[in-house]
């Protein structure tokens, strides 16, 4: 059983507290089975499905932030998580749960920030996501952005590092490869090619995964560093053409 099937149908399981925990007991109707694979220790378990929960329950309220919920927004949702065909039913009952909870975003932040400590990669990611549903009806509302600076606020990011996030997302060209990274068009060769290399190493699954960040949600890194890995080639024929 996936972890989709476990979160809404388990019987017994682990102990997860706060808002999260609340909303899964919901989910469930009862304790929840977490899954514990072999060889694996329960603490990993236990943040597996309070981060994947926690994402979820971030997402919902994402999608309701502008007062409506496309049916974009909800199969954007479905691509960060790769959701398979017949878990579709599952994940929809948990977006929708969530969506509907009393619980505010903020709640939801905090504990997944408590959980992730300083990991900047995975909150990186997850701001991804986030702006990923945000932009899937055509355009980010501002009341879209206003719940991501929240978040991102929450996260323990500056008023400066926020601004710089949303305007390579909704302020720069996103068809221009320096907006894509972040960068402005005057930096060095070298500059380029150290932050370059920041940014991979920063947004490489294999490293999300090796911080014990769910499977579901490496789509969001994939996609991310192969729009970095893109744009810094486009940036380097064009340079090199000059």
């Amino acid at each position: 059983m996936s972890i989709w099937g476990k979160i809404i149908g388990g019987t017994a399981g682990l102990a997860i507290g706060g808002p999260i925990g609340a909303l899964i007991g919901i989910l469930a109707g009862a304790a929840v089975d977490a899954g514990v694979d072999a060889g694996m220790r329960p603490n990993d378990a236990t943040r597996h499905v309070t981060f994947t929960i926690g994402v979820i329950a971030l997402a919902a309220k994402m999608a309701k932030a502008d007062g409506r919920v496309t049916r974009e927004e909800v199969d954007a949702f479905k691509q960060v998580f790769r959701v398979p065909p017949e878990e579709m039913h599952n994940v929809g009952r948990v977006f929708d749960m969530a969506r509907q909870h009393t619980a505010g975003f903020d709640a939801y932040a905090r504990q997944i920030a408590d959980l992730i400590g300083s990991n900047r990669a995975v909150l990186n990611d997850l701001l991804e996501a986030l702006f990923f549903i945000a932009k899937a009806d055509g355009e980010v509302h501002p009341n879209e952005l206003d719940y991501i600076r929240a978040v991102a606020q929450i996260f323990g990011y500056s008023k400066d590092e926020i601004a710089d996030l949303v305007h390579r997302h909704v302020g720069a060209d996103p068809s221009c490869p320096y907006g894509v990274l972040g960068v402005k068009p005057s930096i060095s060769d070298a500059d380029l090619k150290a932050h370059y290399r920041k940014l991979v190493r920063e947004t490489h699954p294999d490293r999300l995964i090796a911080e014990g960040v769910p499977n579901d949600f490496i789509a969001v890194a994939t996609r991310r560093a192969a729009e970095i890995n893109a744009a810094y080639d486009q940036i380097i024929t064009d340079r090199r053409k000059k």
